[in-house]
């Protein structure tokens, strides 16, 4: 599997176009969709991924939409194999997706390289947020984790961090 990072739109979102076989998906459409529809050319885009619905994360997503002939979340799983976790706290309808014969995981707004997403906005809640790290800690500890800005990490790496994030909790 291959994977392209776009860093796209005002807030450098991550999108990712993850390819296998001249087929991909598109994660986290933010923005500039005329560069994501160039960084599909040659490929069959099969679904659109969103990991929640902040702006920065979905500013291209109806043109692409329109594009395509998709709608996101279908998660109709095609050519590809992955797991749907909810990983609420930042948002509460973030998502996590999980590659597991390919040890990768997109995290969205909910983990990155040695932090978390803020837990501050509308749909924020820290106890979510704390199930949710969690949850996640039960995963392999070499996943590496591909996150809606920043760079990427290792899910073992960052797992280091969670008990600091909330020590008053």
């Amino acid at each position: 599997m291959e994977i392209k990072h776009l860093v796209l739109g005002r807030l450098r979102t991550n999108c990712y176009i993850v390819i296998k076989d001249n087929k991909c998906i598109i994660i986290d459409p933010g923005d500039e969709a005329e560069k994501i529809i160039s960084a599909c050319e040659d490929l069959e885009v099969e679904e659109i991924l969103v990991t929640h619905h902040h702006w920065d994360h979905i500013l291209a997503l109806e043109k692409l939409e329109t594009f395509y002939h998709l709608k996101h979340n279908s998660f109709l799983k095609k050519s590809f194999t992955y797991e749907v976790i909810p990983t609420p706290g930042h948002a509460s309808d973030l998502l996590t997706f999980y590659f597991k014969d390919d040890k990768i995981m997109f995290t969205g707004d909910f983990l990155f390289y040695h932090t978390i997403g803020r837990c501050d906005l509308e749909t924020s809640n820290i106890d979510d947020m704390i199930n949710s790290l969690n949850k996640i800690s039960q995963y392999p500890d070499d996943i590496k984790i591909y996150p809606g800005h920043g760079k990427s990490s290792i899910l073992g790496e960052e797992k280091k961090y969670f008990a600091t994030y909330f020590k008053d909790k």
